[in-house]
């Protein structure tokens, strides 16, 4: 049987993991817990600093505890290292954020990033800790791709209705597998302004075990998209799943 006060305290952190920025009511709403019962629930969270309050708009989101936790399992996992080195050399190569998701049902999940040294940095609204739709993102896209017809199915049946995020964004859910079939073909997924607009994203899949499935991604926006650039960045991406890979197989 589950401890009730433990299982409050998890939900309320896997709830805002997934979806920050919410309030009292908003929490209780959808964790069906009273409001007198989960307040001071919260306000203990707060003050431990497992959660974040915003005093301009008394809104929720995951605190900085929170992210230490996440760190310390980073430093225990042997490959994170390797990962974040290998990213980091991606940044200096080609000057571009570089991102590492993980597919979560039908989300991605962001897990690592690094940023380049620039005096003139591109706003995304991705970040560690994030989750986005799969079906919009280059990494979601990329693991998407790795998915077997019945796979898939489950996790978009032709039922399902695909938010526009964006302009740009896949709507259909026909049009979606025609893109992961090119994927599949490819070894490379891309989106162009289907989350952000004026930004750009190719991502590549990676084989590191048989339990998470991740896909690392660099994302630049438009203005700076040649065709020397796309070969760069999807060179950078295949040289790093290579070595990353042969990485994994040695641990």
């Amino acid at each position: 049987m589950a401890h009730k006060p433990t299982e409050r305290v998890l939900s309320i952190l896997n709830l805002l993991s997934a979806s920050p920025n919410l309030s009292l009511t908003d929490i209780s709403t959808q964790l069906h817990i009273p409001k007198s019962t989960l307040s001071p629930i919260l306000a203990e969270m707060v003050t431990q600093n497992y959660l974040y309050l915003s005093t301009d708009t008394n809104l929720y989101s995951i605190g900085v505890s929170s992210v230490y936790l996440a760190d310390a399992y980073n430093q225990t996992n042997q490959i994170i290292p390797f990962l974040k080195n290998t990213m980091k050399k991606i940044t200096n190569n080609v000057g571009e954020i570089c991102q590492l998701g993980k597919l979560d049902g039908d989300q991605i999940f962001y897990i690592l990033k690094e940023e380049p040294n620039t005096d003139t940095p591109i706003k995304i609204i991705s970040h560690v800790g994030k989750k986005l739709p799969a079906y919009c993102t280059a990494l979601g896209k990329a693991l998407l791709s790795q998915l077997s017809e019945q796979e898939f199915n489950l996790l978009y049946p032709s039922s399902k209705k695909l938010l526009q995020i964006a302009p740009k964004t896949i709507t259909e859910i026909a049009q979606l597998k025609d893109n992961l079939n090119s994927i599949k073909l490819s070894g490379i997924a891309s989106e162009y302004e289907e989350v952000n607009e004026h930004l750009c994203c190719f991502a590549v899949p990676l084989n590191i075990n048989d339990h998470d499935k991740v896909a690392l991604s660099i994302t630049t926006p438009i203005f700076r998209m040649t065709k020397e650039k796309e070969q760069q960045i999807k060179l950078n991406l295949l040289n790093a799943k290579e070595k990353i890979e042969s990485y994994a197989r040695t641990i």
